[in-house]
């Protein structure tokens, strides 16, 4: 074969080989969209057996992104999301196996790589430790949640989420000082341009713990 066609193949193998590398950021990228996106919409719109039967579906989806990129944090955090708001929609002791799912998806999205989505992991397994019940039910455990979700403020100091959720977990240990403190941080958080519904609900329960906060703070 002459030089010039193996240049001429090697080229056209690399043009290849970077389009398919392409296609597949786009493929991750507009999937882990569309399950932040339906997240929202289930999550924030719907309610009783139509949020039940949504979340449902929306985890069998999750599982399969899992599949498709286990390698990826990002695909573990979204997957343990999704099965602990389905655990909360659900509620009762058959959450319970739900919850639990989701505290194994959020330990190997850390395992992998703990820092992904601005430290999310960390944000929800904390948020999960504190509201799930405490031994002999469950796994919740108070110190475990504040440890995380420290963790998750250190990687994102200014997240609204971060902040949200280390807000309420301080609202619930009647620190209201500090609840109040983190609320304002998460009133004043960068908007995330992809995610407008999450936003936009997310503040709505921000003013109503900032305003429950400050009412507190105010009887003593």
């Amino acid at each position: 074969m002459k030089t010039t066609n193996k240049v001429f193949l090697f080229l056209i193998s690399g043009f290849i080989s970077l389009g398919s590398l392409a296609n597949n950021a786009n493929d991750f990228d507009d999937k882990l969209l569309y399950l932040q996106h339906e997240w929202a919409n289930v999550n924030y719109t719907l309610k009783g057996d139509s949020q039940e039967d949504a979340f449902d579906e929306l985890s069998e989806e999750a599982q399969s992104f899992v599949k498709k990129y286990p390698e990826r944090a990002e695909t573990w955090i979204w997957q343990g999301i999704i099965q602990s708001s389905y655990a909360g929609a659900k509620g009762g002791l058959g959450a319970l196996s739900l919850a639990k799912q989701a505290k194994k998806s959020f330990e190997k999205a850390i395992e992998i790589d703990d820092s992904a989505l601005s430290g999310s992991a960390y944000t929800s397994l904390g948020t999960l430790y504190h509201k799930v019940p405490g031994w002999p039910i469950a796994f919740g455990d108070d110190d475990d949640a504040k440890a995380f979700l420290e963790k998750a403020l250190a990687i994102n100091p200014t997240g609204i989420d971060a902040n949200y959720f280390y807000g309420e977990f301080m609202l619930d240990e009647r620190n209201y000082e500090k609840a109040k403190n983190h609320f304002i941080i998460a009133k004043s958080a960068p908007g995330r341009e992809l995610r407008p519904l999450a936003d936009k609900y997310r503040h709505i329960e921000i003013e109503v713990l900032l305003n429950k906060a400050e009412k507190k703070l105010k009887k003593h």
